[in-house]
């Protein structure tokens, strides 16, 4: 009893000299495992074999990390134990395993802890702990009804595709993996949305999901409470602004590019032809899904389309990259800069030098990272360099479009990609944070000298 004790007492200590940093690390990391055990279970299969070990953890990485990235189809190849896993893992995922362990806690009438809302703050990317069981109240309960009503209307048009039970299966399982910019798909045979490119209704259903997951719980809450509050933060203009240019700028782009291209656009009718490019502009934002042939596309559409991925979605959210925010602060710098100011100015506020250098770090770490796996893929898969960034880039902003590429990956390649995915989901958020925490003020302050640059 004694040694039980002992045991029990130093599990306690170790757990609570954990960083809230690193009990998300190791909370991903350990739904990814149990996921990756459910799915080697010959019912997650619909033949009834045991998947190996890598596929199935490949499968659960990017569902915890909401990728889409698959090695197997999983309309065709998981059964439907094999899919409500996956889509669990989906949802614990994008709305974090403290978001889920908050829930049932509030369900069950616990009270939350000091070190469990900083842990929650970490999650969700918050600059401070007041009114932090608050929003995550609003985040379940916008999530859920927010899935719940486009899983209905996507249910109604699928049944007519597949039947009344089937066809709302559908529904709940794509509206879940569009909110949580996840991109997994039942469609089958890796073809994700490319049957329904001229659908309006699966079309601005899916792309309105994932811009609702991708611009930040934050933002949606302010967007909730204007009326009362009657202004938003400098954050949530930021964010609306960029995600906003993006899209429309994604979209024309697109559009342009893609017009004469017989394999994607071009043989669409115009209507269909500025739906089909909306959505290829939306989706890069970390969602995955894809309503044309993106190993089709023009190699400098595809290489826009890596741009976008790299961007990603908006801190807060359910999705990746290095944030539309980071980028806003990088280019409010550099336009700043161009116009001879020594301050970032916009809407009126001045930014803080400290986000400057940790928007630098973020976007730094971040290129390096995709560099040298790309470098790696392109040694050891054989393949162009565009493809290996490509997938790389759409590992690392949690996106999961493809360019044919994932499925035939080597073990290395498959492991390397499933480290991207998992820093693509906590690094940048982690990084931040660790940056912010850790900083120190000088003591004392050091002679000034300049280096050439540019």
């Amino acid at each position: 009893m004694k040694v039980l004790a002992i045991n029990t007492k130093k599990e306690i200590n170790f757990f609570r000299r954990l960083t809230p940093s690193q009990i998300l690390v190791l909370g991903f990391a350990g739904v990814i495992l149990l996921g990756t055990v459910l799915l080697m279970l010959p019912i997650s299969t619909k033949d009834g074999t045991v998947t190996p070990f890598l596929d199935a953890l490949f499968t659960a990485t990017s569902a915890v990390c909401v990728t889409g990235l698959v090695v197997v189809d999983t309309g065709t190849y998981w059964s439907l134990f094999g899919q409500i896993v996956i889509l669990l893992l989906i949802q614990v995922g994008g709305l974090g395993f403290m978001t889920i362990a908050t829930l049932f806690a509030i369900l069950l009438g616990r009270r939350i802890n000091l070190r469990e809302r900083i842990v929650i703050q970490e999650a969700l990317n918050q600059a401070s702990l007041e009114g932090i069981i608050k929003l995550t109240k609003q985040v379940i309960l916008f999530t859920f009804s927010f899935e719940g009503v486009f899983a209905v209307i996507l249910g109604l048009r699928f049944s007519l595709d597949y039947g009344f039970i089937k066809g709302m299966w559908f529904g709940v399982f794509h509206a879940v993996s569009a909110f949580n910019n996840a991109g997994f798909d039942l469609i089958g045979n890796f073809k994700s949305l490319t049957p329904y490119v001229g659908d309006v209704i699966v079309n601005l259903s899916i792309a309105i999901l994932i811009i609702a997951g991708g611009i930040g719980f934050y933002v949606i809450s302010e967007l909730f409470n204007l009326r009362k509050k009657g202004r938003l933060s400098l954050h949530s203009k930021i964010t609306l602004m960029t995600t906003g240019l993006l899209l429309l700028v994604g979209t024309l782009v697109i559009f342009v590019m893609e017009y004469n291209n017989d394999k994607t656009l071009g043989a669409l009718p115009f209507g269909e032809k500025i739906l089909a490019a909306f959505f290829q502009a939306v989706t890069p934002r970390t969602a995955g899904f894809n309503t044309v042939d993106i190993a089709a596309l023009h190699p400098a559409t595809q290489y826009f389309i890596i741009i976008l991925m790299f961007i990603g979605a908006s801190p807060g959210s359910t999705g990746g990259g290095v944030k539309t925010t980071t980028f806003a602060v990088l280019t409010l710098a550099v336009i700043n800069i161009i116009l001879g100011r020594d301050e970032i100015l916009v809407y009126n506020r001045r930014l803080p030098r400290e986000q400057i250098f940790k928007a630098i770090a973020i976007v730094m770490i971040s290129l390096s990272l995709i560099n040298i796996v790309t470098f790696i893929l392109t040694f050891t898969e054989g393949h162009n360099i565009l493809m290996n960034m490509f997938e790389t880039v759409s590992a690392f902003g949690t996106v999961g479009l493809s360019m044919g590429l994932t499925p035939k990956l080597s073990e290395l390649g498959r492991i390397l990609i499933i480290l991207m995915m998992f820093f693509g989901r906590v690094g940048p958020l982690t990084i931040t944070y660790a940056l912010a925490q850790r900083r120190k003020k000088a003591l004392f302050t050091l002679p000034e000298e300049k280096v050439m640059v540019g």
